[in-house]
């Protein structure tokens, strides 16, 4: 790992920033593909992008303050604007960026399940490259393995400052992994005669079922009710919420059903 790439005139580049910037642009020709093939507007696809952007960074930033490191930022409430720093949570991401993209498909008076199929392969193949950023960073790190097996961050890193030498699993790195997975699976999929909204449905609760089991490693989040993380709330209500959401929709427009049973909504 590596927290700074390289300097310029003094000033340290972070990877953190170089990586998640990388995550955006890669994301977005993906996406930008996608919708090429759908016929979509690219003027209006740029814009409705630009908003989701900005959306997903706020959500990132507002759900690690408020969920996942609220007494540090209580403490420190300056640090909450050094985003450079790192402190975005993927799943706060989510859902800011899920949000603002639903008002804005409303605006342009787009089909939202359509829009959120071609936005799919794109989200899981930024979070990807995202952890990598975690990593480069030491942030989302993992528990101790209590053995000779895991990652010994550096020290300087947040991880070093809260276990020091221990071997830590490398949680951030199991998740860059299975997102690629899903992100392969998307790619198969999306030549697949699926309803609309079904690609979508699919990486939601891919990639939530296996957050929440990957947050048992993690060693950087607090506990809630029946001792679970934030991360992991997040993910059943991820799951819940899409799915009622696509059951609520299709059997609002059941009537809208083609012979070859895909969706026409």
């Amino acid at each position: 790992m590596r927290e700074y790439l390289f300097t310029i005139f003094g000033f340290g580049i972070p990877s953190h920033s170089v990586l998640s910037a990388l995550a955006i642009l890669l994301g977005l020709g993906v996406t930008a593909y996608f919708a090429k093939q759908e016929g979509k507007d690219p003027e209006k696809l740029s814009e409705m992008a630009f908003a989701v952007i900005l959306g997903g960074l706020l959500g990132a930033r507002l759900w690690e303050v408020l969920f996942f490191q609220g007494g540090y930022y209580l403490s420190n409430p300056l640090e909450i604007l050094a985003v450079w720093d790192g402190g975005m949570s993927v799943q706060g991401g989510l859902i800011g960026g899920i949000l603002t993209g639903a008002w804005y498909v409303r605006k342009l008076k787009w089909s939202f399940w359509d829009t959120a199929d071609i936005f799919a392969p794109g989200l899981i193949l930024g979070q990807a490259i995202g952890r990598a950023a975690c990593f480069m960073n030491g942030d989302a790190y993992g528990a101790p393995t209590n053995s000779g097996f895991g990652i010994v961050y550096p020290p300087g890193t947040n991880a070093y400052a809260e276990y020091g030498d221990q071997p830590l699993w490398p949680a951030e790195v199991f998740e860059s992994m299975w997102c690629m997975v899903v992100f392969a699976v998307l790619i198969l999929l999306k030549f697949k005669p699926l309803p609309k909204g079904m690609i979508f449905v699919i990486y939601v609760t891919l990639y939530s079922i296996a957050r929440f089991f990957l947050e048992y490693l993690r060693g950087d989040t607090p506990e809630y009710l029946f001792n679970w993380t934030a991360g992991q709330w997040t993910s059943i209500a991820a799951i819940l919420v899409t799915l009622v959401l696509f059951a609520g929709t299709r059997l609002l427009t059941k009537k809208g059903l083609g012979s070859d049973g895909t969706s026409k909504y």
